[in-house]
């Protein structure tokens, strides 16, 4: 048994002083005492750590490389994407490795425990699968045995380039699987993960409403019973449009009427809903996976989260495209986009709990269903998800309780995290990824293969 005791630290009931806690060889938390004696490794201040939610990692390697205006008078998500498309035709197995390391290094020193990564990469350029159909899942888990992040792998299935199952582009057909390949697909990368720990999870990601047929969707839900189903929803305009001209309902409308969701679902972005798609889907207890830097990145909109929240719904955050990997700055970028759509200030704060406090234990709880991970709380029965933050900070200085939250993601960012442990594993100390020089170096010369232009 491992012991870590804190001299402040946020349980599920609120902030407690002199807390031991102490977590199996599995990294299962086995018991949490308050007022307890200084034991095994002592710590100023400590938080649970929350899932990403929401990941495409082999994104992070195109970061910078989108910001300049092509011959479209608009550039918008669309013309993105196809820069994206021709840049995955770049990427090979050993590439997206080193870039899933780097991005989980990255992840683990901003405060995350558990990369959710929504997978989609399956296949050779033109569309060939590789003679192992989950050589990338694969190489995801390699990357995560490097890391010792917690993953939860999300397969992606990907058939249609639209509403009107028309055939995929170029880039497309890299993701492509019809229901019965991306059955085998699925079932190897289970297989796939077998060398990693215990607390691996996957689960199953219909891409989108667009790109999947409707009644393929209760078979691959039944691919993972237990596990999480993501699927992109209502990101764009031009989406919910062609959704809606073919299937006779908006995204989130069908998702109401024609499924049955619960915390089971995360589902990804929802910035273009109308009210009564906020308030339906936050009641139905499915969590909205929100990428507030990448979303506004891609000019996506700003998801309704002072109604969302109003009507008891939860969230969970991701970095999607990876283009920065920043906790503090998601949690940040969330909530100064209501007080600017709405000109008020602390637009998620309640009476009873601060703006940084709500935020961070929303995403604690949303975090661990769209993970489909025991964790998010400091807590007998959960993983040992834990995040350390510097108390010498000088924006920590004299703050306590919730004003602590509020000056770590207001005022300062994630250089104040100190320490982190996925599922008990001590993976970032010092503010450092105990394997960052091999995994950085692994890195650039990933990107220096891949040069600098699209």
């Amino acid at each position: 048994m491992t012991k870590i005791w804190a001299a402040n630290a946020l349980l599920p009931d609120g902030w407690a002083e002199d807390v031991l806690i102490t977590f199996d060889a599995g990294g299962m938390i086995a018991s949490v005492e308050t007022g307890a004696p200084a034991a095994g490794e002592q710590i100023a201040l400590l938080l649970p750590a929350p899932a990403n939610g929401h990941s495409h990692a082999f994104q992070r390697a195109m970061a910078g490389l989108t910001e300049r205006r092509g011959p479209d008078p608009r550039d918008t998500f669309w013309t993105w994407r196809a820069l994206m498309y021709r840049f995955l035709d770049r990427l090979t197995p050993d590439h997206v490795e080193a870039i899933a390391a780097f991005v989980q290094m990255e992840m683990l020193e901003a405060g995350y425990a558990t990369n959710v990564e929504f997978h989609y990469l399956h296949h050779r350029p033109g569309g060939a699968p590789y003679d192992n159909i989950a050589e990338m899942a694969e190489r995801i888990a390699a990357a995560t045995a490097t890391t010792g992040i917690g993953l939860t792998l999300l397969p992606v299935h990907y058939q249609f380039g639209g509403c009107d199952q028309r055939p995929l582009g170029p880039g497309q057909i890299r993701f492509g699987t019809d229901p019965d390949s991306f059955a085998r697909l699925h079932a190897a990368s289970t297989r796939a993960l077998t060398p990693l720990p215990a607390d691996t999870r996957i689960g199953v990601a219909p891409h989108s409403l667009r790109a999947v047929a409707r009644e393929a969707l209760p078979g691959l839900a039944a691919l993972a019973p237990e596990g999480p189903f993501h699927m992109h929803l209502a990101e764009q305009v031009a989406e919910v449009d062609e959704v809606e001209a073919a299937w006779g309902l908006r995204p989130v409308e069908w998702v109401l009427e024609h499924m049955t969701p619960d915390a089971r679902h995360t589902f990804i972005h929802c910035t273009q809903m109308l009210s009564h798609e906020t308030e339906g889907l936050a009641r139905s207890g499915a969590v909205a996976g929100l990428c507030p830097i990448t979303e506004s990145s891609l000019g996506d909109g700003i998801f309704d989260g002072v109604r969302w929240f109003g009507a008891g719904g939860a969230v969970s955050i991701g970095s999607d495209s990876n283009i920065r990997i920043a906790l503090s700055e998601e949690l940040r970028t969330l909530d100064y986009s209501q007080r600017l759509r709405d000109r008020s200030r602390a637009a998620l704060a309640t009476p009873e709990r601060s703006t940084g406090r709500r935020l961070y234990e929303a995403v604690l709880t949303g975090g661990a269903a769209s993970a489909g991970r025991p964790t998010g709380a400091i807590a007998p029965g959960c993983y040992a998800d834990l995040m350390a933050l510097d108390t010498t900070h000088v924006d920590l200085e004299g703050r306590r309780g919730d004003t602590l939250l509020d000056s770590y993601i207001f005022a300062g960012d994630d250089r104040m995290v100190r320490d982190v442990w996925s599922a008990g594993r001590h993976v970032v100390t010092g503010g450092r990824h105990v394997a960052r020089d091999g995994i950085v170096a692994a890195y650039r010369a990933t990107m220096r293969d891949l040069g600098d232009s699209l």
